[in-house]
């Protein structure tokens, strides 16, 4: 079974959003690289609430298994997460009951998620980490932990995927019964052709 043209194009183009968070975030954290030394910070701004820092993260968020053992680690680390990335994918391409918004946001996970994959396979020290903020104390947190463009697309296109399933995914399955029901009723109304 092949797609038409315009159906392929519709489906991969939120793919796009994927290749612009993993060049996005890999180039970030090459100038990160090239521009700080490791656990310094480089840059300051609004005072002490946000810095660009240089740290290394050999472990999940807020470091969580940094000191596994390395074969636990690469499983958890590396594997788990490629099978995840993996059933996105499958699951984007087999279903028909995503929204446009729902699409768009899975491929911005992807994309956070690959460019961190990256970093963990080819990244000896793991993955590169490098924006800071202020979090006053919020959680017993002075500062949120480090965190890069791949963990804030993952945040963000979660966020966005929840809600749209919420708001966004209801709203267009209402409208489409409302058009189903207009159309049906609009059948019975036609007078039928006298054979």
């Amino acid at each position: 079974m092949t797609m038409p043209a315009m159906t392929r194009k519709k489906l991969l183009a939120p793919f796009l959003l994927t290749a612009a968070i993993l060049i996005l975030d890999q180039i970030t954290k090459a100038a990160v690289v090239a521009g700080i030394k490791p656990g310094r910070i480089g840059w300051r701004a609004l005072g002490d609430f946000f810095w660009l820092v240089h740290q290394k993260n050999t472990g999940a968020a807020f470091s969580m298994g940094d000191g596994l053992p390395e074969a636990l680690r690469i499983a958890i680390l590396i594997i788990v997460p490629v099978a995840l990335m993996a059933g996105l994918c499958i699951y984007y391409f087999r279903t028909d009951e995503l929204t446009w918004l729902q699409r768009w946001a899975l491929c911005g996970i992807v994309g956070g998620g690959v460019g961190n994959i990256i970093d963990r396979i080819f990244r000896a020290d793991g993955v590169i980490d490098f924006l800071s903020v202020k979090f006053y104390g919020l959680f017993g947190l002075e500062r949120w932990p480090t965190f890069n463009v791949a963990d804030s697309s993952v945040v963000v296109c979660g966020i966005l995927l929840v809600v749209a399933g919420f708001f966004v995914a209801p709203a267009v399955e209402e409208a489409a019964a409302e058009k189903g029901a207009a159309k049906s009723a609009t059948a019975k109304k036609a007078p039928k052709p006298h054979a």
